[in-house]
């Protein structure tokens, strides 16, 4: 377990008393050639019986900046937020995906931002949020990239660009992504990094929550840790897929509960 990723501050957020269900959701992945998931994720916002939802990170498969959100295809997934922010609290965590999300859309969308990770009381119940990739130590060719991009001079230097080139370089970055998924699966049988398990119960530990919630993976399900430590894997959205994948996992006072769609 590497000592600079071990034990991370803890941002702490209280829940509103008032509300009696939390929604977590990640990597819908948000795309123009998938407008069925946009759609679903818009229908979703309009009429869940959650006070709140807490998107987990890669919400959007590649965010080029906030400057992107007044156009194409973007524009519309924006006005899905304002529109769902209108009825519900939105919080945001960055992913991977969308790490260059920025202030001006969470404003925008009304959207409260999450630090990664962070602690969550709700209900005298707390629960450790995080998108999950650095929790993918065993990864140290991502960690590497990761920090790369996540430091002041990089995103100084991309948000410079012309739209458009962040585009295409926001492309070739998915491309080259996808090509390790792929390279990945033929050597290991999955396409996705699992979490390293030491780190995270430490994280648990650490933060006093006995209850992990996270995305990333793409490996859905609930797993004991350690005695005491559960996680929640956060399932991405496919609405193409043959067997379509999209739930919440919902938080009331009575604990955790995946909910399909049809049912959030």
């Amino acid at each position: 377990m590497s000592a600079e990723l071990a034990l991370p501050a803890f941002y702490e957020i209280q829940a509103d008393e008032a509300w009696t269900a939390i929604d977590f959701v990640s990597d819908l992945h948000l795309q123009a050639g998938e407008p069925e998931t946009l759609t679903a994720w818009r229908d979703y916002l309009l009429r869940t019986r959650a006070q709140a939802v807490f998107i987990l990170g890669d919400l959007f498969e590649a965010w080029p900046g906030d400057d992107a959100a007044d156009q194409g295809f973007e524009a519309e997934c924006v006005e899905a937020l304002e529109e769902g922010a209108a009825r519900v609290q939105l919080a945001f965590m960055l992913g991977n995906r969308d790490f260059l999300v920025g202030a001006r859309l969470r404003q925008r969308a009304a959207m409260t931002a999450l630090a990664d990770p962070t602690r969550l009381v709700a209900w005298n119940h707390p629960v450790l949020l995080t998108h999950g990739d650095l929790l993918c130590s065993g990864d140290t060719e991502y960690q590497a990239f990761r920090r790369l991009v996540r430091s002041d001079a990089w995103q100084r230097s991309f948000l410079a660009l012309p739209l458009q080139e962040r585009r295409a370089q926001a492309q070739r970055m998915r491309e080259g992504s996808k090509a390790k998924a792929q390279e990945r699966m033929a050597q290991t049988g999955s396409a996705y990094t699992d979490i390293d398990t030491a780190m995270a119960v430490a994280w648990m530990h650490q933060a006093g929550c006995r209850s992990l919630v996270h995305g990333h993976t793409h490996r859905p399900g609930t797993e004991v840790l350690a005695p005491g430590y559960t996680r929640y894997v956060l399932t991405d959205w496919d609405l193409r897929s043959t067997r379509p994948r999209a739930e919440v996992l919902r938080l009331t006072r009575d604990g955790f509960t995946r909910l399909p769609l049809s049912r959030a």
